[in-house]
């Protein structure tokens, strides 16, 4: 897909549904393309919106044919194997056009808020393009959140590690399309392009609403602490609720309803999800927090 201005400017990339499962950034996409054709006022925006047409087909995370995660497959090999090859002519098509940012547009866990997830910057990175990556993670309106595991081979580190900024946007759950989040998802985008003179601004700009501790900060990710037994997850605090350290926000139950295992947070935060299942076992993820 394709919006051109007849007046040069800065390009941007849009990219969704590099696993087949997350479907909201299609619709995104969708969405922003009916909003920006006709106020585009200067410059390009260009999408991908659904990088791996097999995983989509079967509901699939995966490259179902290949069983290859394709976001674990960048920046690509064109003699290599399926998602490879896939990888390697999304990401040269990209670094062609020299784009000022790239925006990949993907869903997490399905009771989840939307928030923008900043890469840990690649040692290996002299440019400019992760202090470009993190100014603009502050224009989306969203709650920021640095990741703490490098993605070596996804989309958005490999694109850094290229000097080119990219980030990712999560937004909302996966499998179903949440409306409200497709409207944060265009809004936040729609920041952006108005921050770089594409687009004029909104009336009054995009901002998630956040607990106002929160707002403007960049917090670390988290999955702890995991769960050290199975039963049923009851859960004390749900996504966008700020938390202290030592607060309960789980309780594990058995089948007959004893209390098995209290999950506290370790440190001061947000929720940022619950885990999509009701059942937990040891050693598996049980809610995911913007910590402080």
């Amino acid at each position: 897909m394709a919006a051109e201005s007849p007046c040069s400017g800065p390009v941007v990339w849009l990219t969704a549904c590099v696993h087949g499962d997350e479907v909201g950034g299609i619709v995104v996409i969708q969405e922003l393309f009916k909003t920006v054709r006709k106020r585009l006022l200067n410059g390009s925006i260009y999408a991908f919106p659904l990088m791996n047409p097999l995983g989509f087909e079967t509901a699939s995370r995966d490259i179902i044919l290949s069983k290859e995660d394709l976001n674990r497959s960048f920046p690509g090999n064109k003699n290599g194997s399926l998602a490879e090859r896939i990888a390697d002519k999304t990401f040269s098509t990209i670094a062609q056009t020299n784009p000022a940012l790239v925006l990949d547009l993907h869903n997490d866990w399905r009771r989840s808020i939307p928030h923008a997830l900043l890469d840990p910057c690649p040692r290996t990175l002299a440019g400019t393009a992760y202090a470009t990556t993190q100014y603009f993670s502050e224009k989306t309106g969203l709650l920021v959140i640095r990741d703490t595991e490098e993605l070596k081979r996804s989309l958005s580190y490999s694109l850094l590690q290229h000097d080119i900024p990219a980030m990712t946007l999560e937004l909302g759950e996966s499998y179903v399309v949440n409306e409200r989040n497709i409207e944060f998802g265009v809004y936040s985008i729609v920041n952006i392009l108005a921050d770089l003179g594409m687009v004029s601004p909104l009336e009054k700009p995009f901002h998630y609403p956040v607990p106002e501790l929160v707002r403007g900060e960049i917090l670390n990710y988290s999955q702890l602490p995991l769960s050290s037994t199975s039963g049923i997850i009851r859960f004390l605090a749900k996504p966008g609720d700020l938390v202290t350290r030592g607060q309960a926000v789980a309780k594990i139950y058995n089948t007959f309803g004893k209390l098995q295992e209290t999950i506290r947070a370790l440190n001061d935060g947000i929720v940022l999800g619950h885990a999509d299942f009701s059942v937990a076992f040891p050693g598996v993820p049980v809610i995911a927090f913007g910590v402080l």
